[in-house]
Formats: structure tokens, C-alpha cells, sequence
């Protein structure tokens, strides 16, 4: 397999995975379902209408086109949540930015390579992409509690994660059981997008068996 074919593959899989951690995260019909499912106004005492207000904007704050600070509409936040959220948005505006630009390399080199009717990149997307739903997919299969917490040391060089519902309670609206559902989407919208992928390959290899390695 030529250079371009594996760099148009590793920027294809770095747009997959960006795109459904950015998807995820927009996709708000997933929290509003679990509002019911983990009865959050019963274990909460907020109404519906003031939970989805301040995960709005929660989320809102947390898009690359979002100036300010961000201010919860009904609910206090402490000094260290605010820090908290500064570096979770930092993360999210990174995968944002990296999104658009490996997005249009990837076209690019994909379009060029399909019209040279080498479309082998497809094949090796496909592993790449799965290669990680793998991995976390069975370190959530695991132990679910602990892949949280090494996530968080991971990703956070604090403790400011670790939020009191007394000075944060946002946290109170953000149980851990949502977090997984945002992870288990990721990893599915990745393992369809892999699917897409090979089958694309396949019906172009069928095509043209000769020029496809």
C-alpha cells in the first residue's frame, strides 16, 4: 500500500472519530431520554424544563463558536468547576478545530484516490476505526466505574472532576450512566462508520478487482 493510501487513512479514521465524539456531544435527544431514564427530576427535585436549561447551556458553552463564560441559568458552580469545564471545553474546541481540517484532507485524498480507482485506504480505515471501539469496549465491558476514573486522571492533571453537589450541583443532573451512553454511541457510530467503510471497498473491489489492493 503507497504513503498517500495509509495518510489518507489516517485522516479519514481521525475524522471518524472526531466526528462522532463532536456528534455525541450535540446530540441532545440522548440526555433529554435519560432525564426519564434515570428519573432525574424525582432524585433531583429540578423540574425537567430547568434540567434540559442548564445541560442547554452546558453544551452550548462547550461549542467552538461559543465566547464567554460559562453561567449556568439556576444553578450555582463553584471556583473549581468552573476550571473543571474550562478544560473539558478545551478538549471539545481541539476535536472541533482538528474535525474540519482532517475532514477536507481526507476528502481530498479520497476523492483523488477513487478517481485513480485505488480505494485500498477504505480497507485499512476500517481496521483502524475499529481498533479502538475494540480496546475501550472492553475496558468498558470491564469495569465501567473504573474506565471513568482513569479517563478523568488521564485527560485532567486534577481533582476538580470529583464535584460536590453542595457548591456543583450540575453534577447532580450528570450521572455517570449518561456519560456511558455518550460512550457506548461514540463507539457504535464508529463501528457503523468502519461498516460503511468495508462495504464501500468491497463493492469497489468487485467493480474493479484488479486495480483495488
Amino acid at each position: 500500500m503507497k504513503i498517500k493510501q495509509i495518510l489518507t487513512a489516517l485522516a479519514l479514521t481521525l475524522c471518524i472519530l472526531s466526528a462522532a465524539v463532536v456528534f455525541t456531544l450535540n446530540f441532545r435527544p440522548l440526555y433529554y431520554m435519560d432525564i426519564q431514564h434515570f428519573s432525574l427530576p424525582e432524585n433531583t427535585g429540578y423540574s425537567e424544563e430547568e434540567i434540559r436549561k442548564n445541560y442547554d447551556a452546558l453544551i452550548d458553552y462547550n461549542s467552538a463558536f461559543y465566547r464567554g463564560e460559562l453561567e449556568f441559568p439556576t444553578l450555582a458552580m463553584s471556583e473549581e468547576g468552573r476550571i473543571h469545564f474550562v478544560e473539558v471545553k478545551r478538549i471539545f474546541v481541539f476535536i472541533q478545530a482538528v474535525l474540519l481540517p482532517l475532514s477536507f484532507i481526507g476528502s481530498i485524498l479520497g476523492i483523488i484516490s477513487l478517481k485513480k480507482q485505488k480505494p485500498a485506504y477504505l480497507k485499512l480505515t476500517s481496521v483502524l476505526t475499529l481498533a479502538l471501539p475494540a480496546v475501550l469496549g472492553i475496558l468498558i465491558a470491564l469495569n465501567w466505574d473504573r474506565f471513568f476514573v482513569l479517563f478523568h486522571k488521564l485527560f485532567f492533571n486534577n481533582d476538580y472532576w470529583i464535584f460536590d453537589a453542595e457548591t456543583d450541583p450540575v453534577i447532580l443532573i450528570l450521572p455517570d450512566g449518561f456519560f456511558m451512553h455518550c460512550a457506548l454511541m461514540i463507539l457504535a457510530l464508529v463501528v457503523i462508520s468502519s461498516a460503511v467503510c468495508l462495504i464501500i471497498h468491497h463493492r469497489l473491489n468487485r467493480r474493479s478487482p484488479s486495480d483495488v489492493h
